[in-house]
């Protein structure tokens, strides 16, 4: 079992609520994870069709079975059992739920409708670097953080073809949006070519052969199924000349990788498209340190029309953080650039800016800290 750094989370929320909910993508560890840590609660499965019906045909006397509580796992499976867990745990103040679900969109749609509350959110995203450490950069790149990869040593490209088929056929069916699954597999690769840039929703519409509508749709599925996630353009209006569009990135690079037809932690180099494999990596990295500590991370980039722009500004305790993130190993003066102009613009002092490079030499710079990409572990503490 990997450690995960979400237990403290998971056991403080479970100190004020009685309900806790757990989702995440498939396959992240969320059934693992809370088995180990709560090995005195019953588990149930509700993709188990004998589970599923029993709950169904009799939800008072399926809860029955647990007086206690239990662990919940693909909830979303049975929406009726809200309402009755709603009146259980306001009856009985002992009780306690872990539920759990990989399909966000409709497990979501249920919690807040019956338990609006009475349950703790949180998320479990693939493992982050400090869960385990992998020594090569190009290696931790291409094979991500899906457990699997790591507690079975499973080589990427029998995981990631397996994951994505089981993930188009058991999450992405189910929504109505959705017809033909190939062309949302296209469409998810062509998403993986925009990974780190701007996201023109109009030009990724076209080349997809669908309608402006239909990509905003499927990228809310891909939203909410926890494979993509936008970070928003900052929205402080130093001048009227700010880029609107949000960029996108993955929560994993390995599923990313695979989606570029990487078949190779070696190819990772000299892949065209490598500086932006690295950003999204850094960027998804910092994203599982604050979800995984229970927070929302409160994440922004700057860029104006004059090409003036810095990565991400994490905005934490009351004070914004600029980070470029740079794949080359040697520093050059272009590298702080951005940083130099925001400092200037904000006001912000040096010691909230950083870079993060894919060297292995930490430094202090005029124009702020130069953190190493195997230095990223524990970074949202250091800024807090």
């Amino acid at each position: 079992m990997i450690s995960r750094q979400i237990t403290p989370a998971i056991s403080e929320l479970l100190r004020y609520y009685p309900i806790v909910s757990l989702s995440g993508p498939r396959q992240s560890g969320k059934t693992t994870l809370l088995r180990w840590q709560f090995p005195d609660l019953p588990y149930v499965s509700l993709e188990d069709p004998d589970e599923r019906r029993f709950a169904l045909s009799d939800p008072r006397r399926f809860l029955d079975s647990y007086p206690k509580g239990a662990i919940l796992d693909e909830v979303q499976q049975v929406p009726e059992l809200f309402s009755y867990l709603q009146t259980r745990v306001d009856t009985d103040k002992n009780l306690r739920f872990l539920l759990s679900g990989s399909q966000n969109f409709l497990l979501m749609e249920k919690v807040t409708q019956s338990l609006a509350g009475r349950v703790g959110l949180l998320n479990l995203l693939p493992l982050s670097w400090s869960e385990m450490p992998v020594a090569d950069l190009h290696a931790w790149m291409w094979k991500g953080g899906f457990p699997a990869i790591y507690d079975r040593e499973m080589p990427p490209r029998l995981f990631f073809p397996n994951y994505l088929q089981t993930y188009l056929e058991r999450d992405v069916r189910l929504l109505k949006s959705v017809g033909n699954l190939l062309d949302f597999e296209r469409f998810m690769r062509l998403c993986a070519g925009r990974a780190g840039q701007l996201l023109n929703l109009s030009a990724l519409a076209m080349d997809a052969g669908v309608s402006v509508n239909t990509a905003k749709a499927w990228l809310a599925v891909l939203e909410a199924s926890f494979a993509v996630f936008l970070v928003a353009p900052y929205h402080d209006n130093f001048n009227k000349r700010l880029i609107k569009m949000p960029k996108l990135y993955f929560y994993d690079t390995g599923l990313l990788a695979y989606l570029l037809n990487i078949e190779q932690a070696e190819q990772i180099g000299t892949h065209f498209a490598v500086g932006h494999i690295f950003e999204n990596l850094v960027i998804a990295e910092l994203a599982k340190q604050w979800m995984h500590a229970g927070e929302r991370p409160q994440f922004y980039f700057f860029r104006d029309s004059n090409g003036n722009e810095v990565d991400l500004l994490a905005v934490s305790g009351g004070k914004i953080f600029a980070l470029e993130i740079k794949y080359g190993k040697t520093l050059n003066a272009d590298f702080f650039k951005g940083l130099r102009y925001w400092s200037t613009l904000s006001g912000n002092p040096s010691a909230q800016c950083f870079l993060i490079s894919g060297g292995d030499t930490p430094s202090v710079r005029a124009e702020g800290t130069v953190v190493p990409w195997h230095q990223l572990a524990g970074f949202r503490q250091r800024i807090a």
